[in-house]
């Protein structure tokens, strides 16, 4: 009873990073929707080769910096014990929080968009998903430098982020905002005076619908398996998800007054949002938690491109970065028993991990992208730019012409 227990939950984990590694098709797509037409191959192939460079990065620092087990190196014969015990459980585990790595410079991707140079920003996930993520990562999923244990001394709980509204997505979204503003925006974007000159709308809804269509659909694996076990298993988690995703519909639809881009990113709004929560709010919560989340994306979005004159692509920072601190916090608030959650949480604790996963962000990204600026550029050159990173960068356009015999 005990190996089929055992061999379940491989299976249960394993459907979660099938589930996960999908929602990077969804990040491709919405990327390649955004992007101008010259720029959507660029956006297809960063995805795609951010992933190879994430698992390597992994698979042999990251992973072991986050957890204290190093596979890639077999030390202390890790690799070898993962291979031959529990039908391989703790192979399949990294597997699954790989893809939740993998995200960080997916998320980047979108921030960063049609004037960034290929092999700089491989570099920059190399460094990030070794090294920058999995130091939050430890701290909040497995209680690293022992600052759970200080904050449920102080508070009576932990920080409680169940599926990652700031281990990953706020984590990504302050990294991205800290590669923006050292990329700088793009050429012909905004006027001398601020203004923004060039709207540069998307290049394809239906690209951007389907990987927002995509990115929803896999969610439900990033949260649900986030217990990574069956026994752990709760349809609550699905449901608050649910309601939290229609909630960013709604709000996004109504603010963004029927904006297909605001429509097809509000339920990634208050899935981002829900993440940390899922597990202790009610389902009436996750619906107020997600229409929350759908309202400041729309009005971070727009506020950020023509206030701030911060050129965010796919406005990644206020989808992942802003919503995903509005998660993080929300937890404190509607996990109370008071407003129907389940309790253990605390606000101050929310506060604390919130401002330390930020923290974490700013500071590794500058050291990252402000060291590769530094010695080797971050830019595509001005012809480049103008050329777009297709033709520039591969040689290819997204639909080369045919010729005609």
């Amino acid at each position: 009873m005990e190996q089929l227990t055992t061999s379940i939950d491989v299976l249960f984990i394993l459907l979660g990073a099938i589930l996960v590694l999908f929602m990077h098709a969804g990040f491709a797509f919405l990327e390649v929707g955004t992007v101008q037409h010259k720029n959507q191959v660029n956006a297809l192939v960063k995805i795609m080769s951010d992933l190879g460079v994430s698992t390597v990065a992994y698979f042999f620092v990251g992973y072991g910096m986050a957890y204290g087990v190093f596979l890639g190196f077999n030390m202390d014969g890790a690799l070898t014990q993962a291979m031959t015990e529990r039908s391989g459980y703790d192979l399949v585990k990294f597997f699954f929080l790989m893809t939740f790595a993998a995200a960080i410079p997916a998320i980047v991707s979108g921030g960063i968009a049609e004037r960034a140079r290929f092999y700089p920003q491989l570099a920059a996930t190399f460094f990030i998903v070794a090294l920058v993520y999995p130091m939050f990562e430890g701290i909040a999923w497995n209680g690293n430098f022992g600052i759970q244990a200080i904050l449920e001394e102080n508070y009576g709980a932990g920080f409680h982020d169940f599926a990652g509204s700031i281990v990953v997505h706020g984590v990504g979204g302050w990294i991205a905002l800290i590669a923006v503003i050292l990329l700088g925006a793009r050429k012909g974007r905004y006027t001398a005076e601020g203004q923004i000159k060039q709207n540069h709308p998307p290049s394809s809804i239906p690209f951007l619908a389907l990987g927002a269509w995509i990115l929803t659909v896999g969610w439900f694996g990033f949260n649900v398996m986030s217990a990574q076990q069956i026994e752990g298993i709760q349809g609550l988690v699905a449901v608050n998800s649910l309601m939290a995703m229609v909630g960013g519909i709604l709000a996004a639809t109504f603010i963004g007054d029927k904006d297909p881009g605001f429509v097809h990113n509000g339920p990634l709004a208050g899935l981002v949002a829900i993440c940390a929560g899922s597990d202790v709010v009610s389902p009436l919560g996750a619906l107020v938690i997600g229409l929350i989340a759908g309202a400041l994306f729309v009005k971070a979005f727009t506020w950020t491109q023509k206030h701030l004159k911060v050129d965010d692509v796919l406005g990644v920072w206020a989808l992942h970065g802003l919503c995903g601190v509005w998660g993080a916090i929300a937890v404190g608030i509607f996990g109370t028993t008071a407003l129907g959650g389940l309790g253990g949480v605390s606000i101050e604790s929310q506060l604390v991990g919130t401002l330390m996963g930020i923290s974490i962000a700013v500071v590794g990204a500058t050291i990252v992208y402000g060291l590769l600026k530094m010695f080797v550029g971050l830019r595509l050159t001005e012809e480049q730019e103008y050329d777009g990173a297709d033709l520039s960068l591969h040689r290819i356009h997204a639909n080369p012409p045919r010729d005609d015999y």
